[in-house]
């Protein structure tokens, strides 16, 4: 009898209509990877930045979240005819409130802030220009935080597409204090 039972509820399940795996429930976690721009349009270059980075995601009530990870930025600052790298390894730590969702939880917009903190590498730690010229700005430890404007887009139960605008501003280093990227990412949910 139990297993005619079974039969009949696995039979109203598959063909009663489609379930949907229900997102953003507290403790959810997800693993996300981004690419971003960094301060224009311009990837290569005198003038071009861009950033590569990991986050753990935890979802909390009400779809809100946090995030934890780490970001590799480099920036070109243009001399002469030459560029000059600045690098920014930094780690991240912040809170994201759910601003907007779609009815049937496939697109959702947040808006957060995170407190940064990380090293700073101009030129590689080199001194001296390929011109002879001192360069006097130095590698140094850096802190500071961000706003986050951060749309996910389900595509999959498990799987999001990301895309993101962030203002970074970081303070201790000798080099540019903000920073605006944005760039597009991808989600894994764990569990």
């Amino acid at each position: 009898m139990r297993k005619y039972i079974a039969i009949i509820i696995a039979s109203l399940a598959l063909f009663a209509g489609q379930a949907h795996a229900q997102r953003c429930l507290p403790k959810m976690q997800g693993i996300e990877v981004r690419a971003n721009m960094a301060d224009g349009f311009k990837p290569g270059g005198n003038n071009g930045g861009y950033s590569f980075g990991a986050a753990l995601s935890t979802y909390t009530k009400k779809g809100n979240k946090w995030v934890f990870g780490g970001e590799y930025l480099l920036k070109n600052n243009p001399y002469k005819d030459g560029k000059i790298p600045v690098a920014q390894f930094t780690a991240e730590g912040g809170y994201y409130f759910k601003v907007l969702s779609s009815p049937r939880k496939i697109v959702f917009v947040y808006a957060g802030a995170s407190a940064l903190a990380g090293y700073e590498s101009v030129n590689w730690g080199e001194k001296v220009l390929h011109d002879g010229s001192t360069l006097h700005d130095r590698d140094a430890f850096i802190y500071g935080g961000a706003v986050t404007l951060d749309m996910e887009f389900y595509v999959a139960d498990r799987i999001a597409l990301l895309a993101n605008l962030r203002e970074r501003c970081l303070w201790g280093g000798d080099t540019k204090k903000f920073h605006t990227q944005w760039g597009l990412g991808i989600k894994f949910i764990i569990n």
